[in-house]
């Protein structure tokens, strides 16, 4: 007969990886609130779909019918078109003027947010009157034309994506060393231009993505102003008109965007998994 014998910290140590390897405890308040956030979403998503679902005896003829209108593709591909335009225009306004703030007048920084966060105080419907009233009279007679109205839905967007933007940017750089990046970036002769095209930026790709994926979403479904604006073939007029004539394809047709959204969120997460590389800055040692 053997007997072993264990030295106390031993049988200490494996007492401890023993607890270590227990299951965490299960809270069953946090998955019921779990389980209800997940049936306040996806109820709507089932309940659309079923009513979509209700033309017998073909179930899926809503469907057909949407990807058979040519408006349907013509709006879509509009409201994107005007989307893209929308952010590029944002990002050349707000990612200078957030990187600028933060490094040279941090003062003024409540003064930006403030001015950044006015879209929520004025309401869609003023804010295009008030720039169908400016512009359609003289020196800028802008709504008299296509391309003019145009250009001002794209403004009227661009405005309604600064507090989105700007929260979104702030936040990228605020998680970097904006100061030793740049101070870094002079050292070696880059110019602010440079300096803003090839460290800023690279630096803020997940949060530039982030607000471009909410700005995007916005256009998207935004009605009011492209409807005052007689945008009519953007995306969120055509769905309106489809509802007054047709009663199941407008469901179909949420569906069909809804998917699109998040397959523009799966290309946001596999575009923004390269923007753990940032530029480092390393001192002598």
């Amino acid at each position: 007969m053997t007997i072993e014998t264990r030295a106390p910290g031993v049988l200490d140590s494996l007492a401890s990886s023993g607890r270590r390897r227990r299951l965490p405890r299960i809270n069953p308040f946090a998955w019921l609130i779990f389980i209800l956030g997940v049936l306040y979403f996806f109820l709507p998503l089932v309940g659309t779909f079923i009513h979509s679902t209700r033309t017998r005896p073909d179930i899926f003829l809503a469907y057909r019918q949407v990807f058979a209108d040519s408006k349907f593709f013509v709006g879509l591909g509009y409201s994107f078109a005007v989307g893209v335009i929308t952010i590029v225009v944002s990002l050349l306004i707000i990612v200078p003027t957030a990187y600028w703030v933060r490094l040279k007048v941090p003062r003024l920084r409540p003064v930006v947010e403030f001015v950044t966060l006015m879209p929520f105080v004025i309401p869609p419907v003023v804010l295009v009157f008030g720039l169908i009233r400016v512009y359609s009279s003289k020196p800028l007679v802008l709504t008299a034309t296509n391309i003019g109205s145009d250009f001002v839905l794209v403004c009227a967007y661009v405005i309604l994506s600064f507090p989105y933007m700007y929260r979104a940017v702030d936040t990228g750089l605020a998680a970097i060393d904006v100061r030793t990046l740049t101070e870094a970036a002079q050292s070696l002769g880059a110019g602010w231009a440079r300096i803003l095209w090839r460290v800023i930026f690279p630096n803020l790709r997940t949060a530039l993505l982030s607000g471009a994926f909410l700005t995007m979403a916005i256009v998207i479904g935004e009605y009011t102003i492209a409807n005052f604006l007689a945008r009519t073939q953007a995306f969120g007029p055509y769905l309106s008109l489809l509802g007054r004539s047709q009663p199941y394809t407008p469901a179909a047709v949420s569906l069909i965007s809804f998917g699109l959204t998040w397959l523009a969120m799966g290309a946001i997460a596999f575009l923004g998994r390269g923007a753990r590389t940032r530029v480092q800055v390393a001192g002598a040692r």
